[in-house]
């Protein structure tokens, strides 16, 4: 019986027995498959292997190309919003009126009264913004993952966030200039007014406001990347773990879609207040408001400005005009996020399949 039992059981290590050949392939590429943004490594191709973040460039370059597909896909809903957030401003007198009622009636009125081009004014900087945001912030977030954590498995909600948060700051103060130059010639269309075409609206800017013009609204354009990114992210990560873990969908397009439509949500709704105070510093020039005292001599309208930092926009616009100003533009916000995550998120789910 003890020869029988050894022989059966150096039968069973030369010859793992049919059940374990029959273990479905689901589940054991579930246990060995990052399922979160940042690994663009599949099982089926490669080992598992962790490597520092820093060294893998395919999250940098596909963050890039992900980025602006989106971008092209939601530019023309970006102008709508845009518009919508800069109009009726008590303190600028040049946007005091309430020019459009909604987001189809801003979308019909600029097409009649400017053009179909119009609603694509700014978007040769909107593309040179995505080239260098998105390949920073998906980069950075996937390389602070990795030094943080080696196993992807190991991540948690707070790592995550923390990622987000200074990789979507890292990432929008380095491309604030082209986001300036996008709000700019956004808001003026096919006007002609200076800012025709990236080149113009550089000179321009660089002459009348100086260096620092291409950096106005950095604070407020920092914050709002944080928080995008602080939520966006982590939430497609949590969201999709979550859906895979329940076996239903698996790591499929579905699962893709289900999590990027939430995260654009999530991300529209967190950073709704903070998206229009950067629009609005942005739009602004130093010498739209010019200041009469009391004695009579003017001041040099160079030296003015309407809104000198996110607080003061916030106080401000609520002052002026009401809370819910601060969420002017959210539904083309939201419609614009929500597609534009959706987009990105199966875009670079694809890409990280070629390689």
């Amino acid at each position: 019986m003890e020869i029988g039992s050894q022989m059966a059981e150096e039968e069973e290590l030369v010859h793992p027995s049919h059940a374990d050949h029959a273990a479905p392939s689901s589940i054991k590429n579930l246990s060995s498959k990052d399922t979160t943004l940042s690994d663009p490594d599949t099982p089926e191709t490669k080992p598992k292997t962790f490597t520092n973040g820093m060294n893998d460039w395919r999250p940098f370059v596909y963050g890039g190309l992900a980025s602006i597909a989106a971008e092209c896909g939601t530019f023309p809903i970006d102008t709508t919003k845009t518009r919508l957030q800069i109009q009726g401003q008590v303190m600028d007198a040049q946007l005091r009126d309430l020019k459009y009622r909604g987001m189809f009636h801003a979308f019909v009125r600029i097409v009649r009264e400017e053009g179909p081009l119009a609603l694509y004014s700014g978007l040769a900087p909107a593309l040179l913004r995505q080239a260098t945001y998105g390949t920073i912030k998906i980069g950075v977030y996937h390389s602070l993952k990795r030094t943080l954590v080696t196993d992807p498995a190991e991540e948690t909600l707070a790592i995550n966030v923390l990622c987000g948060v200074v990789a979507g700051m890292t990432s929008s103060s380095i491309a604030n200039p082209t986001d300036v130059l996008k709000v700019r010639m956004q808001a003026r269309g096919n006007k002609s007014s200076g800012y025709d075409n990236i080149v113009c609206s550089f000179i321009k800017i660089y002459k009348q406001e100086g260096l620092a013009g291409l950096w106005r609204g950095v604070g407020p354009t920092a914050q709002r990347a944080a928080i995008v990114a602080g939520v966006e992210l982590p939430v497609y990560d949590a969201v999709k773990k979550h859906i895979i873990s329940t076996g239903y969908l698996g790591d499929s397009k579905g699962t893709h879609f289900l999590a990027s439509f939430l995260a654009g949500f999530a991300g529209a709704l967190a950073s709704n207040p903070i998206d229009v105070c950067k629009t609005r510093m942005m739009n602004q020039s130093v010498n739209i408001v010019t200041a009469v005292p009391a004695g009579g001599v003017s001041i040099s309208p160079a030296k003015t400005a309407i809104y000198t930092s996110t607080l003061d926009c916030i106080v401000r616009t609520v002052k002026t005009e009401g809370v819910t100003a601060l969420y002017k533009g959210f539904i083309p916000n939201w419609l614009r996020l929500g597609p534009w995550n959706i987009i990105f998120f199966m875009t670079y789910e694809q890409l990280k399949h070629l390689y």
